[in-house]
């Protein structure tokens, strides 16, 4: 090991950012867990037990609240209410993450303060036109007590008064989002899930009752649909979040194909070695030692080696983890930094078994080889000959390929059957890499030697010179590159699906939606129908029924009189007319041909309720039209009085549709945004909802580009190591070529040459394999556009030549140092 240890390096190298990988993941998300819990418990310190409801007809509501506030052992109850609420800066654009922007009721105690919002500055609100925030939210958007702020709430902007800011330790601020409090009398009517409602009634318990015996009391008096949790429940829930296990696997996942690709690496290395110390292993055995001594002395190295590696890799998984949380954690609030534990026992218990398990595994099969060697061969004076293409290797990896080529091309997007075909196919591959490395360098013999000339043709038959070597490490490559050519074009493909999906879903000139969480106001479509080179305008709602055969119907609420005449959008009308619409239905042709309807016939059901139960207001309506149009807009439309003012919600309002005056649309668009001034509110025509669509998986591929490259930077170490050990070799071929007058740059450059061309054979076989593998889960699903970036990939392919020129930087320089006399003299290696 001494000897050998600059052979060494790399392969360490490799193993290292594996285990690297895996220990910070594990680090990363066991921070995540215990940073949940904390933060749980400090979020809700009043709370000793939590009644919510699980039930569809369960509701938790003031006499409940004041039901159990009567109970032995119950210092507190309160009623937990809490909805959208979207703090605007002063620029006019939100402060926090859409997704995590809350707003909260503030419920002063007996001593005047809120537990859950301790003022720093100011004092709660008091009325509606008064709010407070968390400190994070104000010193982000720089507003301070009594500024003027705009909050975005049930779907309308308002002007109210900051009069406070208090410190608050809320999942929504650690998930970068903004925390605004409302009085309570506010706070109901926006957030209640019904009069007298809230979320749920949490419990303090009196001193000297425990949250168990509180428990036990409460349980004894809920009523059927109403649960209790203890806050040990509570924050055992937290720290077990499904999203946060879902971001660990997603890490060990890439981790794990790391730590793959650093076993072609190690099994590389100790092939080479096996073949350079075939002598050595032969004179062990000519002097009594038995295949078991050689096979555990070549393993007891692998051992070192991955034990080395993966105390170095867990030091190094402390960064990873701390990376990790720079990366995916929170922009600021009281968990802005995960600090993992320095020796926590899975992570590190993990990353020895997985350092020195990998590494073993990998340098069994070189081991075994190594120990076969024949004591005879002791008596040799000359290095081995390399061993050429199996037929068995060949044979078997062409019923690889030919097997699962087809399976690909049949598997209609089913995930089962291409987790199996794809490694079958890149095992394949990786099989016929020798015999395709024969026939490629052949292929390339003619023009690469009247590019590069005799250097060239060195190369090239280096490179033939050992097509196991040459497969081996062109291997890596080419899983590294399928991999990133089948998330390309599976995420190209998703994003050109969605772009076309939103673009048919604006059939007018413009649409207004609202950001992911957000919700239109009912008043918007009047607002924007009084604009200027506003031809129509409607609201677009959603309305479920329960049909009379038990069938359900999901119908469009719309303004008859936009959708009349094809003053908003284009429907043809197969028969009956759409200006009687108010007093009617009009339903799809596919769906009259569904149940047998025409024009005249009465659809009769009742509204399904919020919880999608057929109890709602009766629905007796004639048939008035049978139409086509896009799909927004069907399977059927009702008038918006159909479903208001008859002791039901009208539902929130999904979209606005607006068309504009002709030839005036871009007018139209920036007069409606200045209307609006609603952050929470995008103003799109079909063009910006296409592009929307695509740029949102954008952030998407960059996270998963990020994490490949870490497996790319392993393949690139492969292909150096190669490189590195071969000019270790072939110390005395080279300093024979310097003898006969071949130029240190010359040299180099022969190196360059055949390093290119192994990288470029395992970029090519992966980026068919990846786009093979990314069209055939693409291609399966109905509706998807199947895309595939060329260019992205062609440059992938150009990317591997480059990994080539530089792996061969350092051996080239190795090479060209060594005295000309000592090679020719011998001494190899």
């Amino acid at each position: 090991m001494l000897r050998d240890r600059h052979r060494f390096i790399l392969p360490a190298l490799a193993v290292l950012i594996g285990v690297a990988c895996v220990s910070g993941s594990l680090l990363y998300t066991g921070a995540l867990a215990r940073d949940a819990e904390q933060l749980q418990r400090a979020s809700r310190p009043d709370v000793s037990v939590e009644v919510r409801p699980t039930g569809e007809h369960a509701v938790t509501d003031e006499a409940l609240r004041h039901r159990l506030s009567k109970l032995p052992g119950v210092a507190s109850a309160r009623g937990t209410l809490r909805g959208r609420a979207f703090l605007v800066a002063p620029d006019g654009t939100l402060v926090g993450t859409p997704s995590s922007d809350v707003g909260v009721d503030h419920v002063p105690g007996a001593r005047g303060t809120d537990p859950r919002h301790p003022m720093t500055e100011g004092r709660g609100p008091h009325g509606p036109g008064e709010i407070a925030v968390d400190r994070w939210a104000a010193a982000r958007a720089g507003y301070r007590v009594g500024d003027r702020v705009r909050v975005v709430v049930a779907g309308e902007a308002r002007t109210v008064r900051l009069t406070g800011v208090f410190t608050v330790y809320d999942f929504a601020v650690a998930a970068g989002g903004t925390v605004t409090a409302f009085d309570r009398a506010t706070a109901r009517a926006l957030f209640a899930p019904g009069p007298g409602r809230y979320g749920s009634v949490t419990l303090e318990a009196a001193a000297g009752t425990s949250d168990e015996a509180l428990a036990d009391r409460v349980a004894a008096v809920l009523p059927r649909g109403l649960d209790v949790a203890t806050r040990a429940e509570l924050d055992a829930e937290a720290a077990a979040s499904p999203d946060r296990k879902k971001l660990g696997t997603i890490l060990l996942l890439f981790a794990g194909i790391a730590l793959f690709v650093s076993a072609f690496l190690v099994s590389n290395t100790f092939s080479m070695l096996s073949a350079v110390r075939a002598r050595e292993h032969a004179l062990l055995r000519a002097v009594g030692a038995g295949r078991r001594r050689v096979l555990g002395q070549v393993l007891a190295e692998a051992a070192l080696v991955g034990t080395v590696a993966a105390v170095a890799g867990y030091a190094l998984g402390l960064g990873v983890a701390a990376l990790l949380g720079a990366l995916f954690g929170p922009a600021a609030g009281p968990t802005s930094t995960v600090r993992p534990a320095v020796l926590a026992p899975l992570p590190l218990v993990t990353a020895l078994c997985v350092g020195v398990g990998c590494t073993a595994v990998s340098a069994y099969l070189p081991a075994r080889r190594a120990a076969a060697v024949a004591p005879v061969a002791a008596l040799r004076t000359d290095l081995p000959v390399p061993a050429g293409v199996s037929r068995r290797r060949a044979w078997i990896g062409f019923a690889a390929v030919a097997l699962s080529a087809p399976v690909l091309a049949v598997a209609g997007g089913n995930l089962g059957v291409l987790c199996l075909a794809t490694p079958v196919l890149m095992a394949g591959l990786i099989l016929l890499t020798p015999m395709l490395a024969r026939g490629v360098t052949r292929a390339l013999r003619t023009p690469v030697r009247r590019l590069t000339g005799v250097r060239g043709t060195l190369a090239l038959a280096n490179a033939r010179r050992d097509p196991r070597r040459t497969a081996a490490t062109s291997g890596a490559l080419t899983v590294c590159v399928a991999l990133v050519g089948a998330v390309t074009v599976a995420v190209s493909s998703l994003g050109a699906t969605a772009e076309r999906e939103a673009a048919a879903s604006v059939p007018s000139d413009l649409r207004i939606t609202a950001v992911d969480f957000a919700e239109i106001g009912a008043a918007t479509a009047a607002r924007v129908a009084r604009l200027p080179h506003v031809a129509a305008v409607s609201s677009v709602r959603e309305a479920g029924f329960g049909l009379r055969d038990g069938s359900r119907l999901w119908t469009v609420v719309v303004d008859p009189h936009a959708v009349d005449e094809g003053r908003l959008v284009g429907l043809r009308v197969r028969s009956g007319d759409l200006s009687d619409l108010p007093r009617g239905i009009a339903v799809t042709g596919a769906l009259a041909e569904e149940h047998g309807w025409r024009v005249g016939d009465r659809v009769v059901g009742r509204q399904l309720s919020g919880t999608g139960t057929v109890d709602g207001p009766p629905l007796d309506r004639e048939i008035v039209a049978v139409y086509d149009g896009p799909d927004v807009l069907g399977p059927a439309l009702l008038p918006e009085r159909a479903v208001t003012g008859r002791g039901t919600s009208a539902g929130e309002v999904d979209t606005v549709l607006v068309r504009a005056e002709p030839g005036r649309t871009a007018a139209a668009k920036a007069e409606i945004r200045r209307a609006l001034r609603d952050p929470v509110l995008l103003v799109e025509d079909r063009a910006d909802a296409g592009r929307a669509a695509r740029d949102a998986f954008g952030s998407l591929l960059s996270v998963l580009y990020a994490l490949l490259s870490v497996t790319v930077v392993v393949a690139a170490l492969g292909v150096a190591n190669t490189m590195s050990m071969a000019v270790l070799e072939r110390g005395r071929e080279i300093g024979l070529l310097r003898a006969v007058g071949m130029e240190r740059a010359a040299v180099r450059s022969m190196l360059r040459v055949e390093s290119v061309v192994v990288s470029a054979l395992g970029a090519g076989l992966g980026v068919l394999a990846g786009t093979a593998a990314g069209v055939a889960a693409v291609a399966g699903q109905e509706g998807a556009v199947v895309g595939v970036d060329w260019v992205f990939l062609l440059a992938v392919f150009a990317g591997a030549g480059v990994i080539g020129v530089l792996a061969a930087l350092g051996p080239g320089v190795r090479a060209t140092r060594a005295p000309v006399t000592r090679a020719v003299g011998g001494e190899v290696g």
